[in-house]
């Protein structure tokens, strides 16, 4: 059985190698996944308990399951509060195959299927600007993930933080990109060709009119109804795509424009499947606006976990 850690599981996926494998994923559509459970584990007395959240997906001779432990409670040992692992089985016997760093996995599938999304929906012709909002794991990845799908002109980040956008920049530029930390939200919406939102926001960031003709905004955060990154603006006049069905029952940047009228479940244009599979069309013209909202599927975390077990051809 092998055992990755963090530093073994990131060197496992490459995006190179982690994006395509997305795409043909998606496209052969046969991956089951079931609901994922959430299971409630009582602390002792006194002392806050684990929400963990169990995932399960299989596809062929290949069965994975991330579990995902939140204790709120280990702030005040010193210790994270959220670890997570994924394990992949072969699916026909039980064996164990592979122990992964479910973390690792998380942010690397999640900023790979961003990009991926982008290779049908971002602008064309032209080296982009990107702007990551954000500075987490997920955002740290998102202009490595989207050079292999688009070339970048230069990279900007905004955080709630100034000090750890100007430290995320700083890392980028040590990678070769052209990157700053930019000051005023609104400012560098309005300058970007692709806005990259990856955050735990419950009231909007990002405002549609702010965004200019043509520009790709890919919503990351907002995975639960409370949470939200866009206002309605950002979806009037726009063609709206999302990774999977479960979106429209999950997310505050969808629920909350539907319940409102802004658009209905019959405007989303696709997914992830039917735009690998070509069924649905992407970008239709260079002045087009689009939105990408992901949500996250097991489907993602047990392509990663195979992924990281094959040795790549040559």
């Amino acid at each position: 059985m092998h055992l990755l850690d963090a530093a073994a599981t990131e060197a496992a996926l490459p995006f190179h190698r982690l994006i395509p494998a997305l795409r043909e994923a998606f496209a052969a559509g046969d991956t089951v996944v079931p609901p994922r459970q959430v299971l409630a584990l009582p602390g002792l007395v006194g002392a806050p308990g684990v929400t963990s959240l169990v995932m399960p997906a299989w596809q062929g001779r290949h069965y994975a399951v991330k579990t995902v432990n939140i204790a709120p409670g280990n702030a005040a040992s010193g210790l994270p509060g959220l670890h997570a692992v994924v394990t992949l089985f072969d699916a026909q016997t039980g064996v164990p195959l592979a122990v992964l760093d479910g973390g690792v996995v998380t942010a690397r599938r999640t900023a790979a299927a961003s990009a991926l999304a982008g290779s049908w929906l971002a602008p064309r012709g032209r080296p982009l600007h990107l702007l990551v909002v954000g500075a987490g794991a997920v955002a740290r990845l998102l202009p490595m993930a989207w050079r292999e799908v688009r070339p970048l002109a230069t990279v900007s980040v905004w955080a709630r933080r100034t000090e750890q956008a100007r430290a995320l920049a700083m890392h980028w530029r040590s990678l070769g990109l052209i990157a700053e930390a930019a000051d005023r939200l609104d400012d560098a919406v309005a300058e970007a060709d692709v806005v990259s939102t990856a955050t735990l926001a419950a009231e909007p960031l990002i405002e549609g009119r702010r965004l200019k003709p043509g520009a790709h905004l890919d919503l990351i955060g907002g995975f639960t109804p409370a949470m939200r990154e866009a206002d309605d603006d950002c979806f009037r006049g726009a063609g709206l795509w999302i990774d999977q069905p479960e979106a429209l029952a999950k997310s505050g940047d969808l629920l909350g424009p539907m319940a409102r009228g802004v658009f209905g479940a019959g405007d989303v244009r696709g997914t992830l499947s039917s735009l690998a599979r070509g069924e649905a069309p992407g970008r239709r013209s260079d002045e087009e606006r689009t939105v990408f909202k992901s949500v996250g599927t097991a489907l993602e975390d047990l392509t990663a976990a195979r992924l990281a077990i094959e040795r790549p051809a040559g």
